[in-house]
């Protein structure tokens, strides 16, 4: 076949079939979430049974040259998985994945450089499918899309740690709730983290201009740009971890004080539900339990009820 490697049709001969659903939704995981690890993926996929049944077909297809893994250091070999160009390459037109922007992590140089904070978000999304395992909502892999990036004007853009979609399930009703989550590991400055909520006030807020129209009136009838993907602008959720305890409720107070403090901000908080919780919690007594923080004040609370 002229003009085509080896490689490329290794990977399109091997296309997931019906009777490979496993190794399928393996695939568009690591597609989805960039990085997991075994364990990561047991509980996503398939908590019910043995973990062998998750690492068999991983091996599997790494031995086909579609997923590849680094050992995360201190860990007693713990692999964290991802897709290589192949393996990014085929799962691009999965129809559960289409319209997602391609941000595959291919190589073992760009996976240890990203490991410690995609793995932190990917535990922050099992806290919440774990919940809702729990109680009978629905919130599946594919619920939770990590590094969601909109304009907020003057060419710039807000990047979004993930967006958050859940289905709260009762017998008289279905209410479906979304989130901006921001994931903070104390990597960055207290002042930075809080800045964050300057640029969702900036999204909340932004209205593109026509081209050649900046300095006009708005057009009557003119809407912000989130309405295009959001019915409602979802929830903003600050999730920390990487410190003792006491050194994140300093983080959550500087949070606290931007949204009284900054009248954009505080003007978002009057339509927006901000809050703050610490990933610890989340873990070992779950979301829809009352460990999180409102930004505007108020005792703590599920983060359904915010």
């Amino acid at each position: 076949m002229e003009g085509t490697s080896g490689a490329a049709i290794t990977a399109r001969a091997w296309q997931p079939s019906p009777v490979e659903w496993l190794p399928h939704r393996l695939l568009t995981a690591l597609a989805q979430h960039r990085m997991a690890t075994t364990a990561q993926l047991h509980a996503m996929l398939r908590p019910e049974v043995a973990r062998q049944t998750i690492s068999t077909p991983l091996n599997a297809l790494r031995d086909k040259g579609l997923v590849d893994y680094v050992v995360l250091p201190r860990s007693q070999r713990t692999r964290a998985w991802y897709l290589t160009a192949d393996g990014a390459r085929i799962t691009r037109d999965h129809p559960a994945l289409r319209g997602r922007p391609p941000y595959p992590i291919t190589s073992a140089t760009a996976a240890s450089l990203k490991t410690p904070h995609t793995l932190t978000v990917v535990r922050t999304h099992l806290a919440f499918a774990a919940d809702a395992r729990e109680r009978g909502d629905e919130h599946g892999p594919l619920d939770w899309t990590p590094e969601v990036s909109h304009s907020i004007g003057e060419n710039t853009r807000l990047t979004a740690d993930a967006v958050l979609h859940y289905t709260l399930t009762s017998t008289e009703q279905r209410t479906k709730l979304r989130a901006f989550i921001e994931v903070d590991r104390t990597t960055m400055s207290s002042e930075r983290l809080a800045a964050k909520l300057i640029e969702y006030a900036r999204l909340w807020s932004y209205e593109p201009q026509p081209a050649g129209r900046q300095h006009a009136r708005k057009p009557a009838g003119s809407s912000p740009l989130w309405l295009r993907w959001y019915p409602l602008f979802p929830r903003i959720l600050f999730v920390l971890t990487g410190a003792p305890r006491p050194s994140l409720e300093h983080r959550i107070g500087d949070l606290q004080a931007m949204t009284a403090q900054h009248p954009h901000v505080a003007a978002l908080a009057r339509y927006v539900p901000l809050a703050a919780a610490h990933l610890h919690d989340l873990e070992q007594r779950g979301p829809t339990h009352a460990v999180w923080t409102p930004l505007a004040g108020g005792e703590p609370r599920p983060w359904t009820d915010l």
